[in-house]
């Protein structure tokens, strides 16, 4: 069973109104929609903005619902210049770019104790997701890069640089490491599927309520067309 995440309505409720046979469970303030989807069972739930709430969810879809991978899906913003709004970024890796324990000996981004810097994204599902947004998005740049999450909407140009340098990065948002974090600790594969919303600098106050939407479309039409090609 598939575990589908979204961190706002408007980025999950078109999947739900493609599922049939849906029972619905309502958990730490969040309803989880368990169903059929393109012909798959999966569970498609908003888990609220943020670090916190993404992981809570995660933890949730492994425990009650029995997921065999996570796949999240929603908007960012780019952190390349060649990376343009409307194009998707596939999670090569995943990582924190503002846990800070330099201090300690830890490299900037890594949590302290943990063994890895970054958490890697399922070969298969990158693949899958590459081919599916081929198809039904074939106007748009595809890129399979290194995402990076923080509690933070980035709209300043020196902080996109900030993030871009120490990391080289391809997008910027917010839930993305802490759905890997979950997946990594308990052994499930997962992706991470970031639309692009904006472009993470000055104009990104702008951008994002303008192109909101037409990211949203496209994540829609990769997710439905991926689902259905999940064996």
């Amino acid at each position: 069973m598939l575990g589908i995440i979204g961190a706002m309505e408007e980025e999950v409720s078109k999947l739900k109104e493609c599922m049939e046979d849906v029972t619905v469970t309502k958990k730490a303030g969040m309803d989880f929609y368990k169903g059929i989807l393109c012909k798959k069972e999966a569970v498609v739930v908003q888990s609220g903005i943020g670090k916190v709430n993404a992981a809570v969810c995660a933890q949730i879809l492994v425990d009650d619902f029995k997921v065999s991978a996570l796949i999240n899906t929603g908007i960012a913003g780019s952190l390349k210049n060649e990376i343009n709004i409307g194009d998707v970024v596939l999670s090569s890796d995943v990582l924190y770019h503002d846990m800070d324990a330099v201090s300690f000996g830890y490299a900037l981004g890594q949590v302290p104790r943990m063994e890895v810097l970054s958490f890697e994204a399922d070969q298969r599902l990158i693949n899958l997701a590459k081919k599916s947004c081929e198809k039904v998005n074939p106007e748009i740049g595809i890129y399979v890069g290194r995402i990076v999450s923080g509690d933070q909407f980035v709209s300043s140009k020196e902080k996109k640089d900030w993030i871009h340098d120490n990391f080289n990065g391809y997008c910027t948002e917010m839930e993305g490491a802490a759905i890997a974090h979950t997946a990594y600790l308990n052994r499930i594969p997962f992706i991470i599927i970031r639309a692009i919303s904006d472009k993470a600098d000055d104009s990104a106050h702008m951008d994002y309520p303008a192109f909101e939407a037409l990211a949203i479309e496209r994540s829609v039409k990769l997710m439905i067309e991926m689902v259905g090609g999940y064996q």
